[in-house]
C-alpha cells in the first residue's frame, strides 16, 4: 500500500507515518519503484499495534522503549510484557476515572431533570 492509501486507513497524516519510521517506532518501508513508501500487511499490523497503545494513552517514549525491546527480540520478553501490564494497569485507572466522572455527570443529568419535571407541575399549560 502506498502512504496514501496507509494513512486513509489507519487515521494518521503523512506526516505522522514519516515521523514513525524516522523515529524508529516503525521499520523502514520498502521502496517501490521511484522510491514511493510501499507498506506490506506486516507493517500494518505493527501500525495497528501502535495506534491501539497510542490511543490508550501510552507516551511516545514508551512506544519507542517497546519497539526497541520487541526489536532486540527474545531475550526482552519479560520486559515487554512488564511494559504492557504497566500501561494496562494506567488504563483500567483511567477507566475507574472516567467511570467516576460519568457517575457524577449521570447524577448532575438527573438533578437538571428533576428541577424541569417540578417546572413543569408548577407553570401553568400554555
Amino acid at each position: 500500500m502506498s502512504i496514501a492509501e496507509v494513512a486513509e486507513r489507519t487515521g494518521l497524516s503523512k506526516d505522522t507515518l514519516r515521523y514513525y519510521e524516522k523515529a524508529g517506532l516503525i521499520e523502514a518501508i520498502d521502496r517501490g519503484t521511484g522510491g514511493r513508501r510501499r507498506y506490506a500487511a506486516g507493517d500494518m499490523d505493527w501500525l495497528a499495534f501502535l495506534l491501539r497503545l497510542r490511543e490508550t494513552g501510552m507516551s511516545i517514549a514508551d512506544m519507542h522503549r517497546f519497539t526497541q525491546l520487541r526489536r532486540t527480540g527474545g531475550s526482552t520478553v519479560a520486559a515487554r510484557l512488564d511494559l504492557l501490564a504497566g500501561h494496562r494497569d494506567d488504563v483500567e485507572k483511567h477507566i475507574a476515572a472516567l467511570q467516576d466522572h460519568l457517575q457524577g455527570l449521570d447524577s448532575k443529568i438527573a438533578h437538571y431533570q428533576s428541577l424541569l419535571k417540578a417546572q413543569a407541575g408548577t407553570e401553568p399549560p400554555p
